[in-house]
């Protein structure tokens, strides 16, 4: 069993949560992740496969819906394990195991696989949106790109209030579908007998895989290994063992409560649609508009559009936080949350605005399924990687899985591989028949090829490529070796000093003389502003740059005795610009400015210089507070 602490998932999050003292208290601690993933289980897109299966086979298909839970629940509790046992998510593992030109391939197939899930998550929004207040579908997807900064708030307060958060909304959703249910009264016994599983007909098979293809999400796998990390144990055998059985009682309510409101969708299309003989409702409006009518209430419709905007919402987060888990994974490449969150937004919104400025609102229906199918296409290159790493017993110890969840993992996994496939090759046939296109043909046959190819080297190469220990890959650049003696020897031989001519500059100063040496070249800078100087925009003579020359030679004056050379140099208008040239000019190797302590809207009015100029030079830059 390895763990890296320098290889942190989700860094901003990593270990945030305590674990609070008193058996009551340490089990609530645990609870949480499962709750962020509970909410890809009950995303828009789940909806449109649960009202067509309820409406055109009644309560016959409920048992699929808790079959897919039961397979859900062990994948998740295997995510889990994988993720507080090696300390690494998904993609991490992944990166480590695979050669580097295949965990490219995984990566772009991971971040369609979130595309297509928040394109889903939109649309349903969207169409929430659209049903409750009359708002074109074009108008909901651009106010659902507002919400990009949403995760980035919750992110501040902390991992458990974003965890209160999602819970809070789920509770919503579920609050939504217990009255609906009040209106609906279905029946139980009938509901007692979907439970014994039947298909009755080809339709109900296909219907079927799209139940079992919608629930499993593949993202949900790269995020609850990470989420899982967020809570600070101790990495003994018996806390990891403690950890593993309170966050599988977590994957087990939170799943359950997913696999309730999955259920709910069934049973309100089964009591309210197929008893009334509308046996074709797939589409979310026609829901929508059947509900009012059949049950003879408004109230029941709105519950249902606010229901699909809240689930919309709760995945959308979900969703960016597995983006920025398979970036950091695959690629080891941090970029600033809200690029991220802008990135992810947008691989979702330009394809629903140009299919509903190009062919209309009655295709979001077809880009709905659409979206469903990428899914699925994904979700077996996270499952088979997954199984194979906790069955890892190198690396997973004492926590490798038994040979009995070997066998029901494996049967899961053939299970979902070759479902999803059914409904790929049957939705690519439809669109090979549809269209009549030979070049279309081909490049759909050559997809699907691709993929099983892929797919196959995804199993084999775990069991034939034995890598060892020490040839794992890590975050950083391999340890370079030194000694004290060759690092005593290093100083810094030309340093620039930044000088604003404010009460900084004796502390900035004092920094200088204490990291130069005797034989250290001293650039002194500073920058004139002058109003002549933003008008023109060059070197000026004018009288502040006569005070501000006089007062740099001053300073020099001062500490030429102390050191080899004391040099000044004066810069006009652009702070930074001057600055890093100065730096290039005289090859410097260290960089002295002051702070002023001002950010956010401060800086936009006084200006901010540090963070820009550390983007600009390639030297130390050492900050005088």
């Amino acid at each position: 069993m390895s763990y890296h602490s320098q290889n942190k998932s989700l860094e901003d999050v990593h270990e945030s949560v305590q674990i609070k003292k008193g058996k009551f208290k340490k089990i609530l601690s645990f609870f949480g992740p499962a709750y962020l993933i509970s909410v890809g289980y009950m995303d828009p897109g789940n909806w449109a496969t649960d009202l067509a299966g309820g409406s055109q086979f009644g309560y016959t298909l409920i048992w699929v819906l808790l079959m897919s839970n039961i397979m859900a629940l062990l994948l998740q509790s295997l995510c889990t394990r994988l993720g507080i046992v090696r300390g690494k998510d998904l993609a991490q593992c992944n990166r480590e195991t695979y050669p580097k030109g295949m965990n490219y391939v995984l990566y772009i197939l991971a971040e369609i696989a979130i595309a297509a899930c928040d394109l889903a998550e939109i649309l349903g929004m969207a169409i929430g949106l659209n049903l409750l207040f009359g708002i074109d579908l074009i108008y909901g997807v651009l106010i659902s790109f507002l919400d990009t900064f949403l995760l980035l708030y919750l992110q501040r307060l902390g991992m458990r209030k974003m965890e209160l958060f999602i819970v809070s909304l789920v509770a919503l959703i579920g609050l939504c579908f217990l009255t609906e249910m009040f209106f609906a009264k279905p029946d139980f016994g009938e509901i007692a007998k979907g439970f014994i599983p039947s298909i009755p007909n080809s339709a109900a098979l296909y219907i079927s895989i799209g139940i079992i293809g919608a629930t499993v999400m593949p993202h949900n796998l790269y995020l609850h290994s990470a989420l899982v990390q967020t809570r600070q144990i101790k990495r003994d055998d018996n806390s990891i063992k403690k950890a593993l059985k309170y966050n599988f009682w977590d994957s087990a309510i939170a799943l359950n409560l997913a696999f309730l409101v999955n259920a709910a969708i069934l049973i309100l299309a089964a009591s309210v649609f197929h008893k009334n003989g509308y046996h074709e409702v797939a589409e979310l409006s026609d829901a929508y508009h059947l509900l009012g009518t059949t049950l003879g209430t408004d109230l029941a419709p709105k519950l249902f559009a606010v229901a699909l905007i809240l689930a919309g919402q709760s995945s959308t987060i979900t969703g960016t936080l597995a983006g920025q888990i398979v970036m950091e994974g695959y690629l080891h490449l941090r970029i600033n949350p809200i690029l991220r969150r802008i990135l992810t937004r947008l691989l979702a919104v330009v394809p629903a605005v140009v299919v509903i400025l190009v062919f209309g609102e009655k295709e979001v229906g077809s880009l709905l399924i659409f979206s469903q199918v990428i899914l699925s296409m994904q979700l077996a290159f996270a499952v088979i990687p997954l199984i194979h790493f906790v069955s890892d017993k190198g690396k997973m110890g004492n926590f490798t899985i038994n040979t009995t969840t070997k066998f029901f993992a494996w049967t899961i996994a053939f299970i979902i591989s070759f479902l999803n496939a059914q409904l790929v090759y049957e939705e690519f046939g439809k669109w090979m028949a549809l269209k009549q296109s030979y070049s279309l043909n081909i490049l759909l046959v050559g997809l699907e090829i691709g993929l099983l190819v892929l797919l196959l080297l995804t199993f084999f190469i775990p069991i034939f490529l034995k890598k060892k220990k020490e040839q794992d890959k890590e975050i950083h650049e391999p340890f370079e070796s030194f000694t004290l003696e060759e690092i005593s020897k290093q100083h810094f031989e030309r340093i620039v000093v930044a000088l604003d001519f404010s009460k900084t500059d004796k502390k900035v100063i004092n920094y200088a003389t204490q990291l130069a040496t005797p034989q250290s070249k001293l650039i002194l800078v500073h920058v004139v502003e002058s109003a002549s100087v933003k008008y023109t925009g060059e070197k000026t003579n004018d009288a502040e740059a006569k005070s501000d020359l006089k007062r740099l030679e001053q300073y020099a004056e001062i500490l030429r005795p102390l050191f080899h050379e004391t040099k000044i140099e004066l810069g006009y208008n652009n702070r930074v610009e001057t600055i890093a040239k100065i730096c290039q000019d005289h090859h410097a190797d260290l960089i002295i400015v002051g702070s002023h302590g001002h950010r956010g809207f401060m800086d936009f009015i006084f200006g901010e210089t540090i963070n820009k100029l550390r983007h600009r030079v390639n030297i130390p830059v050492f900050i005088a507070k």
